[in-house]
C-alpha cells in the first residue's frame, strides 16, 4: 500500500515529467534541421562595407536546404535562416552581397506629410535610382563567384570584395 508521502512524491515526479518532456523534446517549430552560427566580416578593397545585405543561397535544391540572410553593419554580419541570428543549415552556398546608397528623402517627406509607410511608387523610384557602393557583379549568384561551406560548427566566414 502506498502512503501519502510516497503518493505525493510520485505525483510530483509525474507532473514534472509531463511539463519537462515536451520542452526538452522540442526544437523550434520551423521544421528545419539544426542551424549553425555563421558570422564574419565583409570588406570592399580592404575597407569594411558600411551597410548592406549578404545572402547565402544553397547550391543544391533538394532536401530542406534554405537560403540564409544577414544585414551588414560596419563590415560585420550574422546569418538568419528562420529566427533572428539562428545561423544557416550545413551545406554549400553561393553568396551575394548588396550595398547601396538609397536616397529615401521623398519617401520620408511623404510619410511626414501624409503618414503611413510611404508610397510604393516613391520607394520603387528611390531603389531604382540607388547608387551601388560595390560592383554590381556581387548582387547575383551567377556573377559574384563567392562561395561558402557551412559546417556543423560555428562558422566565421569573411569576404574581401574587389573591383
Amino acid at each position: 500500500m502506498i502512503n501519502r508521502q510516497q503518493f505525493r512524491a510520485w505525483y510530483i515526479l509525474f507532473v514534472t515529467g509531463i511539463v519537462i518532456v515536451p520542452i526538452v523534446g522540442c526544437g523550434d517549430d520551423t521544421g528545419l534541421g539544426k542551424r549553425y552560427p555563421v558570422y564574419g566580416k565583409v570588406t570592399y578593397n580592404g575597407k569594411p562595407i558600411e551597410k548592406g545585405q549578404i545572402t547565402f543561397a544553397p547550391t543544391k535544391t533538394e532536401g530542406t536546404t534554405r537560403a540564409a540572410n544577414g544585414v551588414i553593419e560596419n563590415g560585420n554580419y550574422t546569418l538568419t535562416t528562420a529566427a533572428n541570428g539562428d545561423g544557416a543549415l550545413p551545406g554549400d552556398y553561393q553568396v551575394t552581397v548588396i550595398s547601396k546608397e538609397v536616397d529615401d528623402s521623398k519617401v520620408t517627406e511623404t510619410i511626414a506629410q501624409k503618414g503611413g509607410g510611404g508610397r510604393q511608387m516613391d520607394v520603387a523610384k528611390a531603389n531604382k535610382a540607388a547608387k551601388n557602393l560595390i560592383p554590381a557583379k556581387y548582387q547575383l549568384a551567377d556573377t559574384s563567384k563567392l562561395k561558402a561551406t557551412v559546417k556543423e560548427e560555428s562558422n566565421k566566414l569573411d569576404f574581401d570584395l574587389t573591383d
